[in-house]
C-alpha cells in the first residue's frame, strides 16, 4: 500500500471506528490521525493496522485494537506536560500518541525485541523507553500523574499504585473470567478502587496474575 492509502485508512479509522465509539476529545482524535499506526506493526501485517482488531507482533504479544488504546488514553484525562507511565509499550504506538499529546512519557516494555522496535520507532519523540518487569513499573520516574496500562491484567499491583501521584489516574483493562473490561480509578489516599467503563476485547499483558485472595 502507498502512503496515501494508509493516510486514507487512518482517516477512516478515526471517523468510522473511533468517533462513533465515544472517542470525542479533539486532541486525541488529531493524534490518532497523525500517528502512522502502520509503522508500529510488522510489515506483513500493515494492512491490518487500521482495522479495529489486535495485531499479532510475535512472541505471544499483540498491539491492542485502536479503540482500546484510544479509550484508555481518553479516560486518563491527560494534559500537556503531565508525567505518564505507559505499561506495555509493545512497539511504541501508544507512547507515540501520548507524546503527540504533549505528555512526558516513560514507556515500559518487558520483551527485548519489542523494546528494540519501539526504540527505533520512537526516535525523536522525547519518549523515555525503559525495559523491565511490567508489574514493577518504573520507580525512577515516579510519581506519575497518570499510569496507562495498555492491555488486560488480572490485577493492578500495589507497586504501580505506589508510583502514582496523589490524585493521579490509573487506566487499564481487566481480565474478568474470560471477559475484558476497561477500568479507571484515581489514587486518593489509600483508595485504590477501579471502576469498569467499557466491555471490549483487549490483549493480555504478561506478569499480572492476581493473588489467590484478590477481589476486584
Amino acid at each position: 500500500m502507498s502512503e496515501h492509502d494508509f493516510s486514507r485508512l487512518r482517516a477512516a479509522m478515526v471517523s468510522n471506528q473511533l468517533r462513533t465509539n465515544a472517542v470525542t476529545e479533539p486532541a486525541i482524535l488529531a493524534a490518532l490521525d497523525a500517528v502512522e499506526r502502520d509503522r508500529f506493526v510488522p510489515e506483513d501485517r500493515a494492512a491490518l493496522a487500521y482495522v479495529d482488531v489486535a495485531v499479532p507482533l510475535g512472541g505471544g504479544r499483540s498491539l491492542n485494537a485502536p479503540l482500546v488504546t484510544a479509550r484508555l488514553i481518553q479516560d486518563a484525562h491527560l494534559q500537556p506536560g503531565m508525567a505518564v507511565l505507559l505499561v506495555g509499550a509493545a512497539t511504541g504506538y501508544a507512547a507515540a500518541l501520548l507524546a503527540r499529546l504533549g505528555c512526558r512519557v516513560t514507556a515500559l516494555e518487558s520483551e527485548p525485541a519489542l523494546a528494540a522496535t519501539a526504540r527505533l520507532r520512537l526516535e525523536g519523540t522525547g519518549v523515555s523507553l525503559v525495559e523491565g518487569d511490567l508489574a514493577q513499573g518504573h520507580a525512577g520516574g515516579a510519581p506519575y500523574d497518570a499510569i496507562v496500562i495498555d492491555g488486560a491484567v488480572d490485577a493492578v499491583p500495589d507497586t504501580l499504585w505506589d508510583q502514582l501521584a496523589e490524585g493521579g489516574r490509573m487506566v487499564s483493562a481487566w481480565n474478568d473470567r474470560g471477559v475484558s473490561r476497561l477500568v479507571r480509578g484515581v489514587r486518593t489516599g489509600a483508595s485504590r478502587a477501579l471502576v469498569p467503563f467499557l466491555e471490549v476485547d483487549a490483549v493480555s499483558l504478561p506478569g499480572f496474575a492476581a493473588p489467590k485472595e484478590f477481589t476486584f
